[in-house]
């Protein structure tokens, strides 16, 4: 299964907003050389001007951290610390290119560091790319396999990319400090369950009741597990609950819309989804299906709205993309039906319903050998193994609300 198709469901787990964080590598200076003061920084001393960026960056000064690290790097091209510190500086200020390039380099010549690469894998982490992020999570743990953050962000990983008994393995030795917790008790019994794992099942879901308490968050979660089972019908009556006791409860309208959307009931799922936004203004995923919703309702002016507005939120959701694309080639605007299917297809090549539509513009604009060549890759990457549906697409935006 491809990243992109993973990000099509999901958007870092609230529960890790304290944890999930960016950290910069300190270097080792001399007492005396900490003690000195901006104005008594030698120009040629690149351990204090390290030492001044990293009370920058400390302090939130980007701008001024980020000129440090760069002289840094002007008198020593290889200073490892100074890279991954730049890296920091761009992770803070969401330049995720720049930040893994930084990053990388800081990984190649400091492989020892772990924190190097935990902070690559946040850096894919929180563009949603959760495939590429495995690795270097992967790695962290096997150097630190009693580290809390790598691990659970590892085990979401896992979960979000279907890897049912991964998930379940990875999460399970962090119950001790985790298990107070309602979202990490219900990815738990959600990947357990999947993994046939019943044990650990029954005792994850035992102990999400017992710590509920009736509470709006315990039936918005009860709600999810409903979701996920096709009962959607128990899942609306929970959500309602929850929506009743908290209707400003953050995803509780997003999950109902969900819901109602599933059940074909256009009117309640958009006014849902509606809500939800009103809740949570920059969540692409409430106008990603509010996309979905009117694009059904024939309200093409308000999808294409609502498409256009998820992809300016998140670029990397290829529903939307091709949201757009199937409202112009309705229109025959099949030039900009093409561009947003070029679009997709760039994000996440792996996607068979990317090329399908593009093929679709192809033959419309009368470039049938083209065409051919992205229909038959639809067909290949339908039959591609990472491809076959596992029953898994309930979006999970609860799990993954950055809140730095």
């Amino acid at each position: 299964m491809s990243s992109a198709r993973i990000t099509s469901r999901c958007f870092v787990l609230f529960l890790l907003a304290g944890m999930a964080s960016a950290s910069p590598v300190r270097q080792s200076t001399p007492a005396s050389s900490q003690r000195s003061s901006r104005s008594e920084v030698q120009p040629a001393d690149p351990a204090q001007i390290f030492q001044r960026g990293q009370d920058a960056l400390s302090q939130a000064r980007l701008d001024e951290a980020e000129r440090d690290f760069r002289q840094v790097l002007q008198i020593d091209p290889k200073a490892g610390a100074a890279y991954a510190n730049l890296g920091v500086v761009y992770m803070r200020r969401r330049q995720w290119a720049k930040a893994l390039d930084a990053l990388q380099t800081a990984d190649h010549l400091m492989p020892q560091v772990s924190g190097i690469r935990l902070n690559i894998g946040l850096a894919y982490y929180r563009q949603n790319e959760f495939l590429k992020a495995i690795p270097p999570f992967e790695s962290v743990v096997h150097d630190q396999p009693d580290a809390l953050q790598p691990r659970y962000l590892l085990g979401l990983c896992y979960f979000f990319a279907d890897r049912w008994a991964d998930a379940a393995n990875t999460l399970e030795p962090l119950w001790t400090q985790e298990s107070s917790h309602m979202p990490y008790l219900y990815v738990l019994s959600n990947a357990a369950h999947r993994a046939a794992q019943k044990d650990l099942d029954e005792r994850a879901t035992a102990e999400l009741i017992k710590l509920g308490n009736d509470s709006p968050e315990y039936h918005l979660f009860v709600g999810k597990y409903h979701l996920n089972l096709d009962q959607y019908d128990l899942a609306i009556a929970d959500f309602e609950a929850a929506a009743k006791a908290d209707p400003k409860l953050p995803f509780v309208h997003f999950n109902l819309g969900f819901a109602h959307l599933k059940k074909q009931e256009l009117a309640k799922a958009r006014d849902e989804f509606v809500k939800d936004a009103a809740v949570e203004p920059d969540l692409a995923l409430n106008y990603d299906e509010l996309g979905e919703v009117y694009w059904l309702m024939q309200d093409d002016a308000n999808a294409e709205k609502s498409y256009r507005e998820a992809v300016r939120l998140d670029p990397h959701l290829v529903n939307s993309r091709l949201g757009l694309a199937k409202i112009y080639q309705r229109q025959q605007r099949y030039s900009a039906a093409l561009a947003e299917a070029d679009a997709a297809v760039k994000v996440d090549p792996a996607r068979p319903d990317a090329h399908y539509v593009r093929g679709q513009v192809l033959l419309h604009l009368g470039r049938k050998e083209e065409a051919k060549k992205e229909l038959d890759a639809a067909a290949q990457a339908s039959g591609a193994p990472g491809n076959q549906s596992e029953g898994s697409s309930v979006p999970s935006p609860e799990l993954l609300q950055d809140l730095q």
